[in-house]
C-alpha cells in the first residue's frame, strides 16, 4: 500500500476526535493517508455519532465542539463520493450478497465506486469487523483498526 489515498469508514473517522480504544490506531493511520475519501453520507453519521457520545456523557461540550471542528477540517480535505444512482445500485446488490447493513452498503458501494470497482490495492480503513471483512472479500486492502 504505498498510496497517501485510502477510504475511510466512519468506524474509524470517529476515534480520530474522540477518545476510544482505537483511537491511538486511527491517528497513525491517518498520518500515513494524507488523502482521505470518503462516502457523502460519512458527514451525517460523523455527526450522529460525534452526538450520541455527546448525549450519552462521553464527551464534554468542549471535547464535542473540538471533535466537530476537526472533522469538518478533514471533511474539507475528503474527496466525497456522491449519490447517484450507481452507487444506489451497487449497495442495493452489496446488500445481496453479503451481510451488511444498509449504512455499510453505501460506505463500500462507495469506495468500489471511488476506484472505479478496481480495489485491488487499494485502502480501505475501518473498526467494523463485518464491513472490512466484506471489504476485504471486494478486494480492498482492509486497514482494520
Amino acid at each position: 500500500m504505498k498510496t497517501e489515498i485510502a477510504f475511510w469508514d466512519t468506524s474509524a473517522i470517529i476515534p480520530l476526535y474522540c477518545n476510544q480504544v482505537t483511537s491511538t490506531e486511527s491517528r497513525r493511520i491517518r498520518r500515513r493517508f494524507k488523502q482521505p475519501v470518503v462516502w457523502w453520507g460519512t458527514h451525517l453519521e460523523v455527526h450522529s455519532g460525534i452526538n450520541r457520545l455527546l448525549r450519552e456523557g462521553l464527551l464534554t461540550k468542549k471535547q464535542f465542539k473540538k471533535a466537530l471542528d476537526n472533522w469538518e477540517s478533514l471533511h474539507s480535505l475528503a474527496i466525497v463520493v456522491k449519490p447517484d444512482d450507481n452507487v444506489l445500485s451497487l449497495a442495493v446488490s452489496l446488500t445481496g450478497k453479503h451481510a451488511l447493513r444498509a449504512l455499510d452498503s453505501f460506505q463500500l458501494a462507495a469506495a468500489l465506486i471511488w476506484c472505479k470497482e478496481k480495489p485491488r490495492n487499494r485502502p480501505f480503513i475501518c473498526a467494523d469487523l463485518r464491513l472490512g471483512s466484506t471489504a476485504a472479500d471486494a478486494g480492498f486492502e482492509v486497514v482494520l483498526l
